[in-house]
Protein backbone atom coordinates (compact mmCIF):
# COMPACT_ATOMS: atom_id res chain seq x y z
CA UNK A 1 0.00 0.00 0.00
CA UNK A 2 1.32 3.51 -0.84
CA UNK A 3 2.43 5.95 2.26
CA UNK A 4 3.88 9.56 2.60
CA UNK A 5 7.18 9.06 3.92
CA UNK A 6 10.20 10.80 5.25
CA UNK A 7 13.63 9.52 5.74
CA UNK A 8 14.54 11.13 9.37
CA UNK A 9 17.31 13.57 9.63
CA UNK A 10 17.44 14.07 5.58
CA UNK A 11 16.50 17.25 4.30
CA UNK A 12 13.77 17.59 1.51
CA UNK A 13 13.06 13.49 2.02
CA UNK A 14 9.62 13.38 1.39
CA UNK A 15 8.52 10.86 -1.29
CA UNK A 16 5.56 8.24 -1.79
CA UNK A 17 6.78 4.61 -0.86
CA UNK A 18 5.36 0.70 -1.20
CA UNK A 19 5.03 -0.06 2.29
CA UNK A 20 3.78 -3.40 3.83
CA UNK A 21 -0.07 -3.79 5.21
CA UNK A 22 -0.26 -3.17 8.80
CA UNK A 23 0.26 -5.96 11.35
CA UNK A 24 -2.51 -7.66 13.41
CA UNK A 25 -0.13 -6.76 16.37
CA UNK A 26 -0.52 -3.18 15.85
CA UNK A 27 -4.43 -3.44 16.82
CA UNK A 28 -7.65 -5.26 16.34
CA UNK A 29 -9.04 -2.52 14.79
CA UNK A 30 -8.37 -2.03 11.24
CA UNK A 31 -8.57 1.16 9.62
CA UNK A 32 -9.11 2.56 6.04
CA UNK A 33 -7.20 6.34 5.89
CA UNK A 34 -9.29 8.97 4.24
CA UNK A 35 -7.32 12.50 4.84
CA UNK A 36 -4.68 13.82 6.42
CA UNK A 37 -3.93 17.45 7.55
CA UNK A 38 -1.28 19.26 6.84
CA UNK A 39 0.66 21.87 9.71
CA UNK A 40 3.92 23.26 10.25
CA UNK A 41 4.68 20.03 12.51
CA UNK A 42 4.65 18.11 9.12
CA UNK A 43 7.15 21.10 7.52
CA UNK A 44 9.68 20.83 9.84
CA UNK A 45 9.75 17.07 10.04
CA UNK A 46 10.62 17.72 6.04
CA UNK A 47 13.05 19.91 6.87
CA UNK A 48 14.59 17.51 8.89
CA UNK A 49 14.26 19.74 12.06
CA UNK A 50 12.99 16.60 13.85
CA UNK A 51 11.23 13.23 13.44
CA UNK A 52 12.19 9.94 14.58
CA UNK A 53 11.52 6.45 12.50
CA UNK A 54 9.75 3.53 14.68
CA UNK A 55 12.77 1.34 15.78
CA UNK A 56 14.20 -1.51 12.68
CA UNK A 57 13.28 1.41 10.42
CA UNK A 58 14.59 3.79 8.09
CA UNK A 59 12.01 5.47 7.24
CA UNK A 60 8.71 7.39 9.05
CA UNK A 61 5.48 7.77 7.80
CA UNK A 62 3.74 11.38 8.28
CA UNK A 63 0.54 12.15 9.26
CA UNK A 64 -0.57 12.84 12.72
CA UNK A 65 -3.73 15.23 11.86
CA UNK A 66 -6.07 12.00 10.11
CA UNK A 67 -10.21 10.85 9.51
CA UNK A 68 -10.32 7.43 8.71
CA UNK A 69 -13.43 4.49 8.54
CA UNK A 70 -13.47 1.18 10.31
CA UNK A 71 -12.80 -1.34 7.79
CA UNK A 72 -12.83 -4.80 10.83
CA UNK A 73 -13.48 -4.23 14.32
CA UNK A 74 -14.14 -6.74 17.23
CA UNK A 75 -17.91 -7.28 18.20
CA UNK A 76 -17.44 -5.82 21.61
CA UNK A 77 -15.21 -2.92 20.75
CA UNK A 78 -17.87 -0.25 20.60
CA UNK A 79 -16.78 0.29 16.80
CA UNK A 80 -18.39 -1.43 13.24
CA UNK A 81 -17.59 -1.73 10.28
CA UNK A 82 -18.17 1.79 8.66
CA UNK A 83 -17.72 4.05 11.60
CA UNK A 84 -15.37 7.76 11.50
CA UNK A 85 -12.41 7.54 13.16
CA UNK A 86 -9.57 9.65 14.58
CA UNK A 87 -6.59 7.81 15.94
CA UNK A 88 -5.09 9.61 19.01
CA UNK A 89 -1.60 10.63 18.19
CA UNK A 90 0.64 9.96 21.24
CA UNK A 91 0.71 7.09 22.97
CA UNK A 92 2.26 6.46 26.54
CA UNK A 93 5.80 5.75 27.31
CA UNK A 94 6.64 2.03 27.99
CA UNK A 95 7.63 2.33 31.74
CA UNK A 96 4.98 4.31 32.03
CA UNK A 97 6.29 7.28 34.27
CA UNK A 98 3.30 8.39 36.45
CA UNK A 99 1.44 10.69 34.50
CA UNK A 100 1.10 8.04 31.41
CA UNK A 101 -0.11 5.41 33.35
CA UNK A 102 -3.53 7.18 34.49
CA UNK A 103 -4.06 8.08 30.54
CA UNK A 104 -2.43 12.13 31.10
CA UNK A 105 0.42 10.97 28.30
CA UNK A 106 0.05 14.94 26.97
CA UNK A 107 1.64 15.40 30.44
CA UNK A 108 4.45 13.05 30.17
CA UNK A 109 7.18 13.04 32.29
CA UNK A 110 10.27 11.32 30.94
CA UNK A 111 9.70 12.44 27.16
CA UNK A 112 9.65 8.24 26.34
CA UNK A 113 6.11 8.84 24.47
CA UNK A 114 5.48 7.87 21.06
CA UNK A 115 3.73 9.94 18.16
CA UNK A 116 2.32 9.03 15.36
CA UNK A 117 4.15 10.35 12.41
CA UNK A 118 6.49 12.43 14.49
CA UNK A 119 8.52 10.49 17.41
CA UNK A 120 8.84 6.42 16.77
CA UNK A 121 5.59 5.58 15.24
CA UNK A 122 4.13 5.73 11.56
CA UNK A 123 2.03 8.56 10.95
CA UNK A 124 -2.10 7.58 9.28
CA UNK A 125 -0.51 8.95 5.75
CA UNK A 126 -0.64 5.36 4.59
CA UNK A 127 -3.72 3.68 2.91
CA UNK A 128 -4.98 1.53 6.10
CA UNK A 129 -3.51 1.71 9.58
CA UNK A 130 -4.20 -0.56 13.01
CA UNK A 131 -4.97 0.36 16.32
CA UNK A 132 -6.85 -0.96 19.47
CA UNK A 133 -10.27 0.30 20.18
CA UNK A 134 -8.70 2.94 23.29
CA UNK A 135 -6.33 4.50 20.55
CA UNK A 136 -8.97 6.08 18.53
CA UNK A 137 -12.37 8.26 18.72
CA UNK A 138 -15.57 7.46 17.05
CA UNK A 139 -16.92 10.51 15.12
CA UNK A 140 -20.25 11.88 14.43
CA UNK A 141 -21.55 11.02 10.90
CA UNK A 142 -22.23 14.09 10.32
CA UNK A 143 -17.91 15.20 10.28
CA UNK A 144 -17.75 12.83 7.11
CA UNK A 145 -14.95 15.40 5.79
CA UNK A 146 -14.30 17.47 8.54
CA UNK A 147 -13.60 15.29 11.16
CA UNK A 148 -9.85 15.81 9.91
CA UNK A 149 -10.17 18.67 12.31
CA UNK A 150 -10.22 16.80 15.40
CA UNK A 151 -6.49 16.87 15.93
CA UNK A 152 -5.79 20.39 15.67
CA UNK A 153 -9.20 21.09 18.35
CA UNK A 154 -7.63 18.93 20.51
CA UNK A 155 -4.97 21.16 21.27
CA UNK A 156 -7.22 24.31 21.70
CA UNK A 157 -9.84 21.69 23.59
CA UNK A 158 -6.93 21.25 26.35
CA UNK A 159 -6.15 24.44 26.70
CA UNK A 160 -9.14 25.77 27.37
CA UNK A 161 -9.71 23.15 29.79
CA UNK A 162 -6.68 23.92 31.59
CA UNK A 163 -7.93 27.55 31.64
CA UNK A 164 -10.74 26.65 33.21
CA UNK A 165 -8.95 24.84 35.87
CA UNK A 166 -6.53 27.53 36.18
CA UNK A 167 -10.11 30.51 36.89
CA UNK A 168 -11.02 28.20 39.87
CA UNK A 169 -8.01 29.09 42.25
CA UNK A 170 -9.99 32.37 43.24
CA UNK A 171 -13.10 33.97 41.65
CA UNK A 172 -13.21 34.20 37.82
CA UNK A 173 -15.44 35.60 35.55
CA UNK A 174 -13.84 36.53 32.18
CA UNK A 175 -15.84 37.91 29.43
CA UNK A 176 -13.23 39.47 26.87
CA UNK A 177 -10.41 36.68 25.18
CA UNK A 178 -8.05 37.78 22.55
CA UNK A 179 -6.64 34.76 20.45
CA UNK A 180 -3.26 35.58 18.45
CA UNK A 181 -2.90 33.77 15.24
CA UNK A 182 -5.99 33.03 12.33
CA UNK A 183 -4.42 29.78 11.43
CA UNK A 184 -6.69 26.48 12.14
CA UNK A 185 -5.05 26.56 15.61
CA UNK A 186 -5.96 29.85 16.21
CA UNK A 187 -9.11 29.50 14.45
CA UNK A 188 -10.69 26.94 16.09
CA UNK A 189 -9.00 28.51 19.69
CA UNK A 190 -12.00 31.28 18.91
CA UNK A 191 -14.53 29.10 17.93
CA UNK A 192 -14.77 27.22 21.14
CA UNK A 193 -14.11 30.60 22.83
CA UNK A 194 -17.89 31.63 21.11
CA UNK A 195 -18.94 28.48 22.12
CA UNK A 196 -18.67 29.56 25.81
CA UNK A 197 -19.83 32.86 25.68
CA UNK A 198 -17.40 34.89 25.65
CA UNK A 199 -16.37 37.99 23.70
CA UNK A 200 -13.66 37.03 21.16
CA UNK A 201 -11.05 38.96 19.48
CA UNK A 202 -8.53 37.23 17.12
CA UNK A 203 -5.46 38.90 15.80
CA UNK A 204 -3.90 38.64 12.84
CA UNK A 205 -1.51 40.56 10.18
CA UNK A 206 -3.38 39.67 7.29
CA UNK A 207 -5.72 42.21 6.04
CA UNK A 208 -7.52 40.34 3.43
CA UNK A 209 -8.21 36.20 2.21
CA UNK A 210 -10.36 34.04 3.87
CA UNK A 211 -9.17 34.86 7.35
CA UNK A 212 -11.02 37.99 8.15
CA UNK A 213 -14.34 36.78 6.80
CA UNK A 214 -13.85 33.37 8.48
CA UNK A 215 -13.34 35.11 12.24
CA UNK A 216 -16.37 37.31 10.98
CA UNK A 217 -18.43 34.23 10.36
CA UNK A 218 -17.76 32.80 13.62
CA UNK A 219 -19.41 36.37 15.86
CA UNK A 220 -15.73 37.34 16.54
CA UNK A 221 -13.99 40.76 15.74
CA UNK A 222 -11.07 40.24 13.81
CA UNK A 223 -7.72 42.77 14.34
CA UNK A 224 -5.09 43.23 12.12
CA UNK A 225 -3.29 46.54 14.20
CA UNK A 226 -0.96 44.83 17.09
CA UNK A 227 -2.25 44.29 20.28
CA UNK A 228 -0.95 47.28 22.02
CA UNK A 229 -2.81 49.06 19.74
CA UNK A 230 -6.62 47.61 20.52
CA UNK A 231 -6.15 48.82 23.70
CA UNK A 232 -8.01 45.55 24.87
CA UNK A 233 -7.21 44.11 28.31
CA UNK A 234 -8.37 40.74 28.14
CA UNK A 235 -9.43 38.15 30.96
CA UNK A 236 -7.88 35.46 28.62
CA UNK A 237 -5.38 35.11 25.90
CA UNK A 238 -4.68 32.25 23.97
CA UNK A 239 -1.38 32.75 21.92
CA UNK A 240 -1.03 30.65 18.98
CA UNK A 241 1.74 32.19 16.57
CA UNK A 242 5.15 31.13 18.58
CA UNK A 243 5.93 34.61 17.34
CA UNK A 244 8.00 36.13 19.91
CA UNK A 245 6.86 40.16 19.86
CA UNK A 246 3.46 38.97 18.86
CA UNK A 247 4.31 36.94 22.79
CA UNK A 248 5.33 39.56 24.50
CA UNK A 249 2.26 41.66 23.28
CA UNK A 250 0.17 39.04 25.20
CA UNK A 251 2.32 39.36 28.02
CA UNK A 252 2.03 42.74 28.35
CA UNK A 253 -1.38 43.74 27.33
CA UNK A 254 -3.75 42.09 29.82
CA UNK A 255 -6.73 42.56 32.65
CA UNK A 256 -6.25 42.01 36.17
CA UNK A 257 -5.98 38.08 36.89
CA UNK A 258 -5.56 37.41 33.68
CA UNK A 259 -4.86 33.79 32.38
CA UNK A 260 -2.49 33.45 29.25
CA UNK A 261 -1.80 30.44 27.60
CA UNK A 262 0.75 29.71 24.78
CA UNK A 263 0.27 27.17 22.62
CA UNK A 264 2.47 28.32 19.60
CA UNK A 265 6.18 26.62 19.19
CA UNK A 266 8.72 29.33 18.80
CA UNK A 267 11.70 28.90 16.46
CA UNK A 268 14.98 29.51 18.74
CA UNK A 269 18.06 32.12 18.09
CA UNK A 270 16.72 35.17 17.12
CA UNK A 271 17.32 37.27 20.41
CA UNK A 272 15.05 39.63 21.51
CA UNK A 273 15.25 42.46 24.58
CA UNK A 274 13.16 41.83 27.14
CA UNK A 275 12.49 43.81 30.61
CA UNK A 276 11.84 40.68 32.35
CA UNK A 277 11.70 43.06 35.69
CA UNK A 278 9.17 44.74 34.02
CA UNK A 279 7.07 41.53 33.12
CA UNK A 280 7.63 40.08 36.87
CA UNK A 281 6.14 42.91 38.16
CA UNK A 282 3.18 42.58 35.63
CA UNK A 283 2.62 39.32 36.57
CA UNK A 284 3.04 39.19 40.38
CA UNK A 285 1.23 42.76 40.79
CA UNK A 286 -1.69 41.52 38.70
CA UNK A 287 -2.27 37.88 39.74
CA UNK A 288 -1.38 36.57 36.05
CA UNK A 289 -1.12 33.68 34.54
CA UNK A 290 1.19 32.04 31.85
CA UNK A 291 1.09 28.67 31.60
CA UNK A 292 2.00 26.68 28.14
CA UNK A 293 0.18 23.70 26.30
CA UNK A 294 1.16 20.93 24.36
CA UNK A 295 -0.44 17.97 22.69
CA UNK A 296 -3.84 16.17 23.94
CA UNK A 297 -5.29 13.09 26.05
CA UNK A 298 -8.45 10.96 25.02
CA UNK A 299 -10.64 13.35 27.26
CA UNK A 300 -9.57 16.05 25.09
CA UNK A 301 -10.15 14.23 22.02
CA UNK A 302 -13.83 13.81 22.86
CA UNK A 303 -14.26 17.43 23.95
CA UNK A 304 -13.10 18.59 20.92
CA UNK A 305 -15.34 15.94 18.80
CA UNK A 306 -18.47 17.42 20.76
CA UNK A 307 -17.14 20.95 19.62
CA UNK A 308 -16.58 20.02 16.15
CA UNK A 309 -20.05 18.76 16.12
CA UNK A 310 -21.70 21.33 17.77
CA UNK A 311 -20.24 24.07 15.78
CA UNK A 312 -21.49 25.50 12.11
CA UNK A 313 -20.44 22.76 9.69
CA UNK A 314 -20.28 25.50 6.60
CA UNK A 315 -17.88 27.07 8.98
CA UNK A 316 -15.85 24.07 10.01
CA UNK A 317 -15.93 23.72 5.99
CA UNK A 318 -14.80 26.84 4.80
CA UNK A 319 -11.42 26.06 7.23
CA UNK A 320 -10.23 23.44 4.37
CA UNK A 321 -8.84 25.71 1.58
CA UNK A 322 -7.06 23.11 -0.33
CA UNK A 323 -7.79 19.57 -0.80
CA UNK A 324 -4.87 17.88 -2.51
CA UNK A 325 -5.13 14.08 -3.37
CA UNK A 326 -1.67 12.15 -1.99
CA UNK A 327 0.28 11.48 -5.27
CA UNK A 328 0.03 15.45 -5.66
CA UNK A 329 1.84 15.67 -2.17
CA UNK A 330 4.61 17.86 -3.42
CA UNK A 331 1.46 20.28 -4.35
CA UNK A 332 0.07 19.97 -0.57
CA UNK A 333 3.36 21.21 0.89
CA UNK A 334 3.79 24.92 -1.65
CA UNK A 335 2.40 27.17 0.38
CA UNK A 336 -0.75 29.81 -0.99
CA UNK A 337 -1.25 32.75 0.31
CA UNK A 338 -5.36 32.13 0.89
CA UNK A 339 -3.95 28.61 2.70
CA UNK A 340 -5.99 28.05 5.72
CA UNK A 341 -5.41 24.12 6.05
CA UNK A 342 -4.51 21.74 3.39
CA UNK A 343 -5.50 17.97 3.74
CA UNK A 344 -4.64 15.16 1.75
CA UNK A 345 -7.12 12.84 0.74
CA UNK A 346 -5.44 9.46 0.30
CA UNK A 347 -7.64 7.79 -0.85
CA UNK A 348 -7.53 10.03 -4.04
CA UNK A 349 -4.61 8.67 -6.56
CA UNK A 350 -3.21 11.92 -8.01
CA UNK A 351 -0.41 11.92 -9.90
CA UNK A 352 2.78 10.67 -8.03
CA UNK A 353 4.04 6.95 -8.24
CA UNK A 354 5.25 5.36 -5.17
CA UNK A 355 9.02 4.04 -4.49
CA UNK A 356 9.31 0.03 -3.55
Amino acid sequence: MRALAVTPGQKDSLHLRDVRDPAENEGNVLVESLAVGLCGTDSEIVAADYGEAPPGQDYLVLGHENLGRVLEAPADSGLAEGDLVVGIVRRPDPEPCKACAVGEWDMCLNGKYTEHGIKGLDGFARERWRAQPQDMVKLDAQLQGLGVLLEPTTIVAKAWEQIGRIGQRAFFDPHVTVVTGAGPVGLLAAMMGVQQGLEVHVFDLVKDGPKPELVRKLGATYHSEPLPESGLRPDILVECTGVTPVILDALSCRAQDAITCLTGVSSTGKPAKVDVGALNREEVLSNGVVFGSVNANKRHYDAGAAALAKADQEWLGRLISRRVPLGDFEAAFQRRPDDVKVVLDITSEGGGGAKP
